[in-house]
């Protein structure tokens, strides 16, 4: 890994703490690293009515991507209630569409494990798919 991957996990949890998550208790954080450096962070954030939700990886890209993103080298992804704590489908196509090469995790141990996008989404569909 040429990132400092217990540090992108750290900051993971820590956002982690903060997420807004009464009904399932299901605290995500999610960091994200620009090919350029720089980093944006995002919590879970539920809804009563649950399909407002937003996914901590889902908030921490729509977040770079204010910011001017179009692409992410990194993302980091830390659950403080359960390990390890895979992205969910949607996150995952989110994820594709812009271009995540590396995936961070926690393993059951609380090391850090490294996947790329094909390990967690293969045979996926992208912008090139649009492409005429």
């Amino acid at each position: 890994m040429t990132l400092d991957a217990e540090s992108l996990l750290a900051q993971a949890e820590r956002i982690a703490a903060t997420a807004y998550a009464p009904y399932s208790r299901f605290r995500v954080g999610a960091v994200v690293v620009l090919p350029d450096g720089s980093i944006f962070a995002g919590c879970n954030v539920e809804n009563a009515a649950y399909g407002a939700s937003v996914c901590a990886e889902v908030n921490a890209i729509t977040t770079a991507v204010a910011k001017g993103a179009t692409e992410i080298d990194t993302i980091a992804i830390v659950c403080l209630d359960g390990a390890p704590c895979t992205p969910c489908g949607n996150c995952r196509q989110v994820m594709r569409e812009f271009g995540v090469k590396s995936v961070l995790l926690r393993d059951s141990s609380g090391g850090a494990v490294e996947l790329t996008l094909d390990d967690l989404l293969p045979m996926s569909f992208g912008p090139e798919a649009l492409e005429s």
